[in-house]
């Protein structure tokens, strides 16, 4: 898998949480990151997601496939 491959959801922070922007990857358990704008946040996540998948792949645990094709 790459993190392409993996849907992901962005959306706006309160300023109580700091404001900018969230970001997750619903099919990876807490894999979630935020950045200043919806296009760093993007980029954030797919970093995010890339050390998830080394991580669980390094601790031998099962990797969820993309719930959906990548556009």
């Amino acid at each position: 898998m790459k993190p392409h491959d993996y849907e992901v959801d962005i959306f706006p922070l309160s300023p109580e949480d700091g404001g900018g922007f969230g970001a997750v990857a619903p099919d990876l358990p807490g894999c979630r990151s935020d950045g200043s704008t919806p296009q760093e946040a993007l980029e954030n996540i797919y970093d995010a997601i890339a050390c998830w998948l080394e991580a669980s792949h390094e601790m031998g645990r099962a990797i969820p496939q993309p719930r959906r094709a990548a556009a």
